[in-house]
């Protein structure tokens, strides 16, 4: 998934639809499909976008137009990938031809990639997006857990290679750049793993999951009754987001101020669903909300003070989101449930506040189980909100 302009959208200054996706991933996707991030930013400009926007982290990033791979939080760099470019690659030599550009050839062995009407990437040969997902596509095949569904997005000329890898399903966001719908209509008007959402970013994303029925495509926030509990069909991970929406609602007003979804919160409690993050420790059945400093107190006076708060952010850019959550089953009708909690106040210099636990690590191929889908989204290259 790239990110600048079809993940994030710098038009959008609520980041309505980035959350969107946010909530329909962690609700639905987290815990058996891997999310990259792909990206011509360097790792460093990928960094500062991140405190920039509410984006979720992805299991794997790919960076510098396919040049880097990395898995996790710490962002491990994967040396297999390195070592293959290399094979091909002398950075001195094209620093050197660079300066000379107009004598610039294809003697060199480099891939020259023009996009977003201002960008020129010069590339080993064996570099690049698409080439990028091919190796991890055969890593995942050589460790016998190549996913069920690839779905790749994109919107600018760099992300073109994408959607010639194989088998995979794409989307082009209504936003994308002439350059790759060019590239479109001479190559791929007539292949249908491939369309042009008429959603922007994000949402376009979302729309290209239900088009090719990947899997659920109503995003939680999509979902205006958050009473409805659908207790028949349990799913901690739809609850824990759902609880934050309703918090974030709720603080907002945008909600009535009734008994009803106060009642519906302690009826989701009966469930043994524990939530940890470094704030708090829930047990639900028991009725207990326990603080890592030893000090409880009963869950249905927790959701009760709930009533202390409504309309506090009223009128305010304020949002919650939940990301990584990891669901683990440690009983019969028992979850545990870790995840971290953010929130953004303000609207002149996005503020984030973390206030939730770091799951470990994860590298999408260490997971026991094989994956779902592998959805590549793009990140942008260049930061708008500075214009």
């Amino acid at each position: 998934m790239r990110v600048d302009m079809l993940q994030v959208d710098h038009h959008d200054p609520e980041n309505l639809s980035l959350l969107r996706f946010n909530a329909l991933w962690e609700a639905n996707y987290r815990n058996n499909s891997l999310l990259v991030f792909s990206t011509g930013r360097s790792p460093t400009l990928y960094k500062e976008l991140r405190k920039e926007k509410p984006m979720i982290n992805p299991d794997i990033t790919i960076l510098s137009v396919g040049t880097e791979i990395t898995y996790g939080n710490s962002m491990v760099p994967d040396d297999g990938w390195v070592e293959f470019l290399n094979q091909k690659w002398d950075r001195n030599i094209v620093s050197e031809e660079t300066r000379k550009f107009t004598e610039l050839t294809l003697q060199l062995d480099v891939k020259i990639i023009y996009s977003g009407g201002m960008d020129l990437d010069i590339l080993p040969q064996g570099a690049g997006k698409g080439q990028a997902l091919a190796y991890l596509h055969k890593r995942f095949k050589a460790e016998g857990k190549l996913p069920k569904n690839t779905l790749v997005c994109g919107d600018s000329g760099n992300d073109a290679e994408l959607f010639t890898i194989p088998d995979v399903h794409g989307v082009m966001v209504s936003n994308a750049q002439e350059e790759l719908l060019q590239w479109y209509s001479a190559n791929a008007k007539d292949n249908r793993k491939i369309i042009h959402a008429t959603e922007r970013c994000a949402a376009g994303i979302i729309q290209a999951i239900g088009h090719f029925n990947l899997g659920p495509s109503t995003s939680p926030r999509d979902v205006m009754d958050l009473s409805d509990s659908k207790m028949d069909k349990f799913d901690p991970a739809y609850e824990v987001v759902k609880f934050y929406l309703f918090y974030e609602r709720w603080r907002r007003a945008e909600i009535e101020n009734s008994d009803r979804y106060l009642a519906n919160l302690k009826a989701v409690c009966v469930r043994r669903l524990y939530f940890f993050n470094i704030q708090l420790l829930v047990k639900c059945k028991s009725g207990k909300f326990v603080h890592p400093s030893g000090i409880e107190q009963q869950l249905h006076d927790c959701v009760s003070s709930l009533r202390t708060c409504y309309g506090d952010k009223q009128g305010k850019q304020f949002r919650v989101w939940v990301d990584q959550i990891l669901i683990e089953q440690i009983g019969s009708d028992s979850w545990l449930a870790k995840f971290k909690k953010w929130e953004q106040s303000g609207c002149e210099c996005c503020r984030w506040a973390h206030l939730g636990a770091c799951p470990s690590d994860m590298v999408g191929w260490s997971r026991s189980k094989q994956s779902n889908n592998l959805v590549i989204l793009d990140c942008p290259s260049h930061c708008l909100l500075s214009k």
